[in-house]
């Protein structure tokens, strides 16, 4: 591309190395999580919501078992003021749930937002002021001591402010664009801040570190935290929190690193809603650690739920392919992936492992509410033998002998591809039963009766071919499916060998019912048919019927 050399580097590295969180390979506790999708989310969305979509949506997260929120702006508009309101002068807010709300670092503003909290039980007031080069030079127009300066008036602004109300209050300080600001400068600012707040054990104090617009490498930001975190006084009473974004398309990567590297807390959004290209996805951050063995202390059991209410109250879409969340994640098409699957499935079963290591599937797709049958493997031009077995088998009690999987599967690929289409479990079982069970365009078996006779038994067969009403044939063999096939063999001057037999229980549906698979082989070539009958024998015959009958076609 042209016009690169007009880009530059918008971050500041900190000034000395830091580099311990490279020695840890994962994350062994939950961060403390922060919801802001009620603000940073909401203030993102062509359509903000209204009160109720508000509420509706304040609902699902205390149900997903967030303990903090961002639920406003209250400065912002008069829907932001009236729902702190409403959610303190109705009751709205668990003992155990803290709200957040946010203020600029502006006189005005700042009263505003405490004007709205009279009254609350616990609740984090979060301060936040622009501290980058960029925005030092260009839209503030003041120095570094000036902008330290607002910060520490704000702070103080605060203590004054918190005298009038009861509950148990927070302070919260955030260097916006802080990935635009030198880092030794930001810790002075948030360090200034702190001298006015003075955490301590009953009241710790939120130093929150955003990357308000992503411009570096996560592991440029971890370094970044890791200085924060050891140059922050009286850290042992600060909660160090971040609030990545994903403009780089990375804040997953940068929330995790950031967390090696020292964070208490995160903040953002469920499917990384927000400005541009939104905060950091804490539904990904979440499961992530899940798929690790560890707890996270948010519930998303039920994601299609979780899923639709977002895309109906925010009016966004989940991706498809948005981590444990989109419709396709947990699909399969490819023939080789599927029957990965499918083994490990099978391998699971068999041994009762309680460890979780399918081939594909990072975790359970059942663990956040999805199924087998219709989310894990199906069918289109793409799929295998495999995956077309597994969806028979767990759809309908279905499963094929090995060899006959490639017979269906070659009817099933043909038709995705000629009609360009995925196949549903319901077309997979009608290709099934019109080319394998249904099949008596030559003949059909009525019944059958058998005797013992020495070294044999002896069948006598009821067909039905053509317009006649039945015509009793006559076949012995070393068993009742071989004297059925030599009678049916004498009857039609037919030349074939009885290759395959297997037989099993349906485990979908009738429990009664048995499923018959034979082949038979004429000059090398191998015809399959299947028959489904509450009698096993009589299961068995159906199968033969149509495996003779498909045939007969040549």
């Amino acid at each position: 591309m042209k016009h690169a050399d007009k880009y530059m580097r918008q971050y500041f590295l900190p000034p000395s190395a830091c580099c311990e969180w490279v020695k840890k390979d994962y994350i062994e506790k939950p961060p403390i999580w922060c919801s802001v999708d009620l603000r940073d989310g909401n203030q993102a969305l062509i359509e903000p919501m209204n009160l109720d979509e508000k509420m509706e949506f304040y609902q699902m997260l205390l149900a997903i078992g967030f303990k903090e929120i961002e639920v406003s702006f209250p400065a912002a508009s008069n829907t932001e003021f009236q729902f702190v309101r409403k959610l303190i002068e109705e009751d709205r807010i668990p003992d155990d749930v803290t709200v957040q709300v946010l203020t600029q670092s502006r006189e005005h503003i700042i009263r505003r937002t405490f004007e709205a909290m009279k009254g609350v039980k616990n609740a984090v007031i979060h301060l936040y002021g622009s501290t980058s080069a960029a925005q030092r030079e260009q839209v503030l127009k003041k120095t570094k001591e000036e902008i330290k300066q607002n910060a520490v008036e704000s702070a103080r602004l605060f203590e004054e402010l918190a005298q009038d109300l009861d509950g148990n209050i927070l302070f919260e300080y955030s260097p916006e664009s802080f990935h635009g600001t030198e880092v030794d400068f930001a810790a002075e600012v948030c360090n200034a801040v702190l001298e006015v707040w003075r955490p301590r054990p009953e009241r710790k104090v939120i130093i929150n570190i955003p990357s308000t617009v992503e411009t570096a490498m996560p592991h440029v930001f971890a370094r970044q935290i890791e200085y924060m975190n050891t140059h922050l006084n009286d850290r042992e009473h600060v909660i160090l929190s971040i609030h990545p974004h994903n403009d780089r398309g990375c804040g997953v990567a940068a929330a995790e690193l950031g967390v090696l590297a020292g964070a208490d807390r995160v903040e953002g959004t469920l499917f990384g809603n927000g400005e541009r290209t939104g905060n950091v996805d804490l539904v990904t951050v979440a499961m992530n650690m899940y798929s690790y063995g560890i707890d996270p202390c948010l519930d998303f059991s039920d994601m299609p739920s979780i899923v639709e209410k977002y895309e109906r109250l925010t009016r966004m879409a989940v991706s498809p392919r948005s981590p444990y969340s989109g419709n396709l994640v947990f699909t399969a098409f490819s023939g080789s992936h599927q029957d990965a699957i499918a083994k490990g499935m099978e391998y699971r079963e068999n041994h009762g492992s309680g460890k979780w290591t399918i081939p594909y599937l990072p975790i359970d797709p059942k663990e956040v509410g999805r199924t087998y049958d219709s989310d894990v493997i199906r069918v289109n031009s793409q799929s295998g033998k495999g995956g077309v077995n597994y969806v028979l088998k767990n759809s309908c009690g279905i499963s094929l002998p090995q060899k006959m999987r490639p017979y269906l599967s070659e009817l099933t690929t043909k038709m995705s591809d000629e009609n360009q289409m995925e196949l549903t479990p319901e077309m997979i079982y009608q290709i099934f039963m019109e080319n394998f069970v249904d099949v008596k365009r030559h003949f059909a078996i009525r019944e059958c009766h058998f005797r013992q006779e020495n070294e044999g038994i002896r069948a006598e067969v009821t067909v039905i071919c053509g317009k006649s009403e039945g015509a009793v044939i006559s076949g012995f063999g070393n068993g009742r499916l071989d004297a059925v096939s030599n009678a049916v063999m004498g009857f039609f001057k037919l030349d074939y060998d009885l290759d395959s037999y297997e037989q099993h229980a349906l485990t979908r549906g009738s429990a009664a019912k048995a499923i018959a698979y034979v082949s038979v082989v004429k000059d090398g070539k191998t015809y399959w048919g299947a028959g489904i009958d509450d009698d096993i024998i009589q299961s068995s015959c159906k199968a033969l019927e149509a495996a003779v009958n498909r045939m007969m076609d040549e």
